[in-house]
Formats: structure tokens, C-alpha cells, sequence
């Protein structure tokens, strides 16, 4: 009779919201939500978790809507930190980038790319997981580069010995998403 009573406890907390209905804000969002960005509205097509170490995570969203796709990066630390970003080629950030990598370890402290100057800001190797999935986590390294305006940043992903990714994006106020909705 007891164990009865455990098991409904159980499924109470499993159906229990991890958001407020009434007040639901971006680090609220989960996959399948909806949102409004930018003059268009978005769903969130898939969920990524990045472990830092020390039990300190982050969260990146995929987001489409009709004609585009991009990604939202969710950090709170002391403060709430957006970026909308998308993925460009590496080979367009110069071969000096991937020498540095394999001769140095790291990239360059300073990147130009598309006009603009970005400084290493950080260094962090972590793991990523794809929240659906029941695969495990996969290592990789992230260089963070912040541009002279603090408006722009680009980061460098490397997963394997020779393996690269890039992306480039904005910081963003979470004032710049509105009507989010649970799918």
C-alpha cells in the first residue's frame, strides 16, 4: 500500500512544470517551444547541453522558422548571457587559424573575419550532448572571441584531431524574444 504512494509522488514530480505558465521567460524554453525573434517567429527544433566542469552548464537551441535557422546559446552565471548565432565555414577564418591550432594548440589571439577584429576572450574544453539523445557526451575545446565592440562574438569548436566548426553572433537581450509558448 505504501509503495502506491511513492509511485503517485513520482509521477506528480515528473508532470510537474519546470516553468511558470503565467510568466514564462527564454531560460524557460525547451524543444518544441515557440517564439517570437526578430520580426518572425521561431520553433525550437532541437536542445544542446555543454558541461563545463564543476556542474556548470550551458544551453544552446536550435531555432527555424520559414526561410532560416539559427542558434540560441543560453549562459547564466551572475547575469543571463544570449547570442544568436550561425554556423560559417572554418576554412573562411584563414589557414593562419588551423596552423596555430596544430602547431601552437590553440588559434590565434586575434581573428579578423568579415571586417571585423575578435580577441580571445576564453579557452574551455567540455563536453556536448544533444538533450534527445541517449548517446553519450562528446569532448571538444571552445576558443571564445569577443569583438572590439563587445557586440560580436565567434567561436572555434575543435572535436577531433583535425576536426573544426565556426560560428559568428550577436549578443542579445532576452527583451528580444516575446510570445513564448510551450509546444
Amino acid at each position: 500500500m505504501a509503495f502506491g504512494f511513492f509511485k503517485k509522488k513520482k509521477k506528480e514530480e515528473e508532470n510537474r512544470l519546470h516553468y511558470d505558465p503565467t510568466n514564462i521567460h527564454i531560460r524557460d524554453i525547451r524543444k518544441n517551444f515557440i517564439l517570437d525573434y526578430d520580426l518572425k517567429t521561431w520553433e525550437v527544433e532541437a536542445e544542446y547541453e555543454y558541461d563545463w566542469g564543476n556542474e556548470y552548464f550551458t544551453y544552446e537551441y536550435k531555432l527555424a522558422c520559414a526561410d532560416d535557422a539559427v542558434y540560441l546559446y543560453v549562459e547564466e552565471d551572475d547575469d543571463l548571457y544570449l547570442t544568436i548565432s550561425r554556423k560559417i565555414s572554418f576554412g573562411k577564418l584563414g589557414e593562419e587559424v588551423e596552423d596555430s591550432i596544430r602547431d601552437k594548440g590553440r588559434p590565434p589571439k586575434i581573428v579578423n573575419y568579415d571586417g571585423k577584429t575578435f580577441y580571445r576572450e576564453s579557452e574551455r574544453p567540455g563536453y556536448f550532448k544533444n538533450v534527445e539523445s541517449q548517446g553519450e557526451s562528446e569532448e571538444f575545446v571552445n576558443w571564445e572571441y569577443v569583438d572590439e565592440s563587445e557586440e560580436w562574438v565567434l567561436n572555434i569548436e575543435q572535436w577531433d584531431e583535425e576536426a573544426y566548426e565556426a560560428s559568428i553572433g550577436k549578443f542579445v537581450d532576452a527583451s528580444a524574444f516575446s510570445n513564448i509558448l510551450p509546444a
